[in-house]
């Protein structure tokens, strides 16, 4: 492979084109105009998530009038939208705000290395198409690459799995053309993936069976919003889109803080909900009762009753129990109930990543994120003019994300005006005894545990904080001053990283 002699200087540049970095995009244009930007995508198309996932149904368990974003209406009927329609709405923002003119694909970035000396992050990329590794220079370095890796899913180590003669396949690399028609399909999982999943290969399979080690909590809801579809035929687009997004995410808030306040009465609430759709002799109690409280892990959306109607039909079933071994021909569990397929899904999770699987050096030094703390949840300690956007876990991603780019043109714009070049968080002396919470807090989801011990650290004040709560971010991105003390601005170049005075 061979290194370009010269690397090409943006203002910003921007890794990844999927939802984040497509708002990022945007934001940069009206807000931070002055700014040279390019935004570099691993892959051959827009879209992250929407563009990767291609199994059965893959869809959004968030509203769009909230996972869409604040700028760009969403005019479809659909409220809860299937993936194909996602991404072609992340398409058209693209190409309406001349967005996809700044996307480079094919350009894996594999490493960023920051100078202090020439205040610069360089970076390098793999182009797929010919191989080469080539190199950028920017003075901000925005990560929207996500937070898994796309490499591949999370799937244990069953045993047994080479003895099984059927097909196991993640939802993260669907085969193109899988022929489930009449057969036997396990899906292994309680999660979005899972729940998707089933109803719709329920459809033409045989039978579909989903093996499950413990329940999640599921909650029914319409995929069109009445209210939504009202406000359009009565206020012009746009109104009518901002009213909707006002309305959900005041629910969102005022339900997951119930959740919070009074998880008996949401629990009591929830498990009616589906004892009524699945009928008094069916075991709610051990197929959909979890040991958590609601929203310790992620709710699950079953549009239109989908899951329920394909249980209800006979096409589909819920088997929880433990897997002890992979058989020839499909799945043995603790009862010793042996459950036969033809095909097996491991809807099991992601493998999650901090920023993008890259290698990140500051001055010559080899950074590890796990010994930073995280500022507002979208910086790190220490770390120069470097933004990641990771949105909510409990609401839609891109409100979080939203205001990550927003704060992001602050700062840029503070820069400009103050004829600085490079903003590091620093810990404040009275920081430094701070006790020490995990990046994300009280969400107990394996996916998330498995990992948090690679991610930032959080404290216990503003602006170590990362409150995974709407409307404390709001204030946090929106009426926090830029320059507060601990976000320092410098104009000469200085040495990144400093000891903590005594």
């Amino acid at each position: 492979m061979t290194v370009e002699p010269t690397a090409e200087h943006f203002d910003v540049v921007v890794v990844g084109a999927g939802i984040s970095g497509i708002g990022a995009g945007y934001h940069l244009q009206e807000q931070s105009p002055d700014r040279t930007y390019v935004i570099l995508e691993g892959r051959d198309d827009l879209g992250g998530t929407w563009d990767l996932f291609r199994y059965p149904g893959v869809r959004s368990d968030s509203d769009m009038h909230t996972l869409g974003y604040g700028f760009k209406p969403w005019t479809a009927a659909k409220a809860i939208a299937d993936g194909p329609d996602i991404l072609e709405y992340l398409r058209a923002t693209a190409t309406e705000f001349g967005i996809d003119r700044h996307i480079r694909f094919g350009h894996l970035v594999t490493k960023a290395e920051w100078s202090s000396e020439d205040a610069h992050w360089t970076l390098e990329a793999h182009r797929t198409d010919t191989g080469e590794t080539v190199s950028y220079t920017c003075g901000y370095l925005f990560m929207c690459s996500g937070y898994y890796s796309y490499k591949g899913g999370y799937t244990p180590d069953f045993p047994g799995m080479a003895d099984f003669t059927g097909e196991i396949i993640h939802p993260q690399a669907w085969p193109t053309n899988l022929d489930y028609q009449g057969k036997n399909v396990v899906v292994i999982g309680s999660g979005a993936t899972a729940m998707t999943l089933i109803p719709a290969m329920a459809e033409t399979a045989g039978h579909v069976t989903m093996v499950q080690r413990s329940p999640t909590y599921v909650v029914s809801r319409p995929d069109t919003d009445r209210v939504a579809d009202t406000l359009r035929k009565v206020l012009p687009e746009k109104a009518a889109y901002s009213l909707t997004r006002t309305k959900n995410v005041a629910l969102q808030q005022l339900f997951y803080k119930q959740t919070r306040t009074q998880p008996a009465k949401v629990k009591a609430r929830l498990l009616g909900m589906v004892r009524k759709e699945l009928g008094p002799d069916y075991d709610v109690d051990k197929h959909f009762t979890p040991s958590y409280n609601p929203w310790d892990q992620r709710l699950c959306l079953v549009p239109n009753s989908d899951l329920f109607k394909a249980i209800r039909s006979g096409r589909a079933s819920v088997v929880t129990d433990e897997i002890v071994t992979f058989t020839e021909r499909g799945i043995e569990l603790a009862s010793g109930e042996v459950v036969e397929a033809d095909i097996i899904i491991t809807a099991t999770g992601l493998e999650l990543v901090t920023l993008g699987e890259m290698d990140f050096l500051v001055d010559g030094e080899a950074v590890d994120f796990a010994t930073t703390w995280t500022y507002k949840g979208f910086a790190y300690s220490d770390i120069p003019n470097l933004a990641s956007s990771f949105g909510y876990i409990n609401a839609s991603w891109t409100l979080r994300a939203d205001l990550t780019c927003e704060y992001v043109c602050r700062l840029l714009n503070h820069m400009a005006e103050t004829g600085t070049v490079q903003c590091t968080p620093r810990l404040r002396p009275s920081d430094g005894s701070m006790p020490e919470r995990p990046w994300i807090d009280g969400f107990s989801a394996g996916y998330m545990q498995r990992v948090m011990h690679r991610f930032p650290r959080q404290g216990d004040r503003e602006p170590w904080i990362n409150p995974q709560n709407y409307t404390q971010d709001k204030k946090l991105f929106r009426k926090a001053p830029v320059d507060d003390g601990v976000m320092r601005f410098t104009a000469s170049r200085t040495p990144a990283r400093t000891a903590l005075p005594t």
